[in-house]
């Protein structure tokens, strides 16, 4: 697996090479600081310096993975960056976070048989729908993997035997102590803009994440320093999603070069987080809705399916949930669409198309389904949970 993953990765890199000699584009492999707003250093590998003069400049260095500050942790744990690149079998795992990386990493590692342990700080999956993480977790631990939450790790040491004991703080703040194979830190990312000289020359950057601030002179993307943009992960406070950065990329070389003015809407971008089960989700979580519009203004449609793969092999179909957020007055536009289940994101992705068109829940319901799916579900709900019913899903 390692392998064909590292070879993948390869093909990615020399295919985006030959792409931009086709389009004329000049690369640099080199290490690029900003003198000043129209003016960057470029040393290469060889620790040659080049300067190089530009109208614009865009700032697309994303982030990476962090490691808590404790002893041990920079010496011997490694990050989601990593996995794929070791030379033996993690073994014994801990991967340390509740993000959807520490979860999906999580997720495979013990997919594939191998021990594994989430550790957890507080609460799974911070700023997504919460009874969806809840489900998640549940999922996971009924299908082999092990959580310690309310837990913060506190020194790892090497043993004589090569493997790495980790001490940890648990929820009554008492100090606990086991030996793992691997200890994977998926604890959050860090903006890569510490080296670039940005501040020096006037580009506003939030004191907490070290990211761009975007939206001066009503950009979505434009630094304090008009020239000076910024895209992706590096941007503060937008979704750090590889395709929301090739979007406003796009949509920002268009500003620039061929007189548009669309910006970038950041708003019922559709997402998955790829775990053992699947979950997909656009618009707002149920925490949100209730924050902007109350419990009272709001409508939730619910239900518990079984999706048909799952029959046969007589797979786990607890957790498999629709969630339908909508305002509670008629016709009930649709806030967030929240789904766990196998395919959760190829079926997110069509419904996210209609919900951010603002399509209702009657419409929703006007239409017919697919059989057998588990999109179908989507369009039969019917179930309120302020109703208090069973929503499980009958044959009738």
């Amino acid at each position: 697996m390692s392998e064909n993953v590292q070879n993948y990765v390869r093909s990615l890199n020399w295919g985006h090479r030959v792409q931009l000699k086709d389009k004329n584009v000049e690369y640099f492999n080199a290490l690029g600081t900003l003198v000043d707003q129209n003016t960057i250093k470029a040393v290469d590998k060889k620790g040659e310096e080049r300067l190089l003069s530009t109208e614009n400049i865009v700032i697309a260095v994303g982030g990476r993975p962090k490691i808590p500050e404790i002893p041990g942790g920079r010496e011997y744990a490694i990050t989601s960056d990593d996995i794929f690149w070791m030379t033996k079998p993690p073994g014994k795992t801990l991967v340390v976070g509740a993000s959807y990386i520490a979860l999906e990493c999580g997720g495979f590692l013990s997919g594939l048989g191998f021990e594994t342990t989430i550790m957890v700080r507080s609460i799974l999956l911070r700023g997504f729908d919460q009874q969806m993480a809840n489900h998640i977790g549940d999922y996971m631990m009924n299908n082999g993997t092990r959580f310690l939450r309310e837990c913060v790790p506190q020194k790892i040491e090497k043993t004589s035997n090569g493997q790495y004991l980790v001490s940890y703080y648990d929820e009554n703040q008492q100090i606990q102590q086991e030996t793992f194979d691997t200890v994977l830190m998926a604890t959050g990312r860090n903006a890569e803009t510490g080296g670039l000289n940005l501040g020096n020359i006037g580009v506003n950057l939030d004191e907490s994440s070290h990211k761009v601030i975007g939206g001066y002179h009503g950009d979505n993307e434009k630094s304090s320093v008009s020239n000076i943009y910024a895209i992706g992960d590096v941007l503060q406070g937008r979704p750090e999603l590889t395709p929301v950065a090739i979007k406003a990329g796009r949509l920002l070389a268009h500003r620039l070069y061929d007189n548009s003015q669309i910006q970038m809407d950041y708003n019922k971008i559709a997402t998955t987080v790829f775990t053992p089960i699947e979950y997909g989700c656009v618009g707002m979580s149920e925490e949100m809705a209730v924050e902007q519009f109350g419990e009272d203004d709001i409508e939730i449609y619910h239900a518990f399916y079984k999706p048909l793969e799952f029959t046969v092999p007589e797979r786990d179909v607890a957790q498999c949930y629709i969630k339908l957020i909508c305002k509670h007055n008629v016709p009930q536009t649709v806030l967030g669409l929240h789904i766990l289940g196998p395919n959760a994101g190829e079926i997110i992705q069509g419904f996210s198309v209609a919900i951010r068109s603002g399509v209702t829940y009657e419409e929703i319901i006007s239409t017919v389904g697919i059989h057998p799916t588990c999109a179908e579900e989507v369009v039969k709900l019917n179930i309120t949970k302020r109703s208090g019913l069973d929503p499980t899903v009958t044959g009738c």
